[in-house]
């Protein structure tokens, strides 16, 4: 399955830069290329929300890297933690963002 999270930012220009950037790093260590989209934006009550698909090269890759610390987190699903390890991985590369899983 793929997994689809929608993220939340009040700094959308600045946390795009950054969140690149750390998916672009993450790419080059699970030697995922090219291995997620971006939507495009909507803005509401000064939060601007958009969706990172992640493409299966890239998530199995992550899963599959950092299983032991995705383990870690607690959640019902599979997904819920991998979006948890997501979400503090963007915040530890500088972003400050909410992260939920799309439904």
């Amino acid at each position: 399955m793929n997994i689809v999270l929608e993220v939340g930012t009040k700094n959308y220009e600045d946390d795009l830069l950054s969140i690149k950037k750390a998916l672009s790093h993450m790419e080059s260590l699970v030697s995922g290329y090219n291995g997620y989209a971006l939507s495009e934006p909507s803005s509401k009550f000064g939060w601007t929300f958009f969706k990172i698909a992640f493409k299966p090269d890239l998530q199995n890759g992550i899963e599959e890297k950092f299983s032991d610390m995705i383990e870690k987190y607690q959640a019902n699903y599979p997904a819920e933690k991998f979006a948890k390890f997501m979400t503090d991985y963007f915040i530890s590369r500088g972003c400050e963002l909410k992260i939920k899983i799309s439904d």
